[in-house]
């Protein structure tokens, strides 16, 4: 794993499209992509994290111009190798805090990218990133999880996602500093390989406070890409802020 890669590097990058081979099936990704291009009207879009391009290269087939930033060489180097992404610009770095050139309609995080930021501090300096990038009237998209804490029995700090044959997986919650991780244990040839994801866990409300010090405000709040109403039971949402047009 590169170092300046953070935990995309190399090892993850060359079986990333497959491991989220299920989002990038029709019904899945059309609607997200239908959803940001009617957003974006006729203007650019801005993805943070744009990884392997799932959304961006759809996104762009679309005529939507797009760019994306990300850290990861590993993954980038993948959209750039894949039909259409050449049209599709890259900036290295950070994107809480990585400036490009430019305007944009729309900005989005998607798969809950939000999470890779691991402080407090990082998710604020996110929605200001977005909101000093996007034209007035503009939106700001996170499709992210809702934290799963209604899993944890007292006293269990870890939530079992994946038990089979070929090993198991499980997030491990510390409700204290909203720290989670992904742990995936693999067998590979009878030998266990273990990875780990470090994230930060956010709730909808904290998101909506984060965009107010950014000076955006709260347009929707759907349960996924379809809009489908978010209610109690949601486990996820995708939610839309708005940069003020005056």
């Amino acid at each position: 794993m590169s170092d300046e890669d953070g935990v995309f590097g190399e090892s993850v990058a060359a079986h990333y499209d497959a491991s989220v081979a299920d989002r990038s099936a029709p019904e899945v990704l059309t609607p997200t992509v239908d959803l940001l291009a009617e957003l974006a009207g006729g203007g650019r879009a801005l993805e943070f994290g744009i990884g392997t391009g799932r959304v961006a290269l759809p996104l762009a087939a679309r005529g939507v111009p797009v760019h994306g930033i990300d850290v990861s060489r590993a993954m980038t180097s993948r959209l750039a190798a894949k039909p259409g992404g050449d049209a599709v610009g890259v900036t290295i770095g950070d994107f809480a805090t990585t400036r490009v050139p430019g305007t944009f309609s729309v900005a989005y995080l998607v798969f809950n990218t939000i999470n890779n930021l691991t402080t407090q501090d990082a998710q604020v300096d996110c929605f200001r990133n977005a909101a000093a990038h996007l034209e007035p009237g503009g939106c700001f998209v996170i499709e992210v999880g809702v934290p799963e804490l209604r899993l944890l029995p007292p006293g269990q700090r870890a939530v079992p996602f994946r038990v089979d044959a070929d090993g198991w997986a499980f997030d491990v919650y510390d409700t204290a500093t909203q720290r989670m991780s992904s742990n995936y244990v693999t067998l590979v040839d009878g030998r266990p390989e273990y990875e780990h994801y470090p994230f930060r866990y956010v709730w909808p409300s904290e998101l909506d406070l984060m965009a107010r010090l950014a000076g955006m405000r709260l347009r929707d709040r759907w349960e996924g890409w379809t809009r489908e109403p978010f209610t109690h039971e949601s486990r996820g949402h995708v939610s839309v802020w708005e940069k003020p047009a005056g």
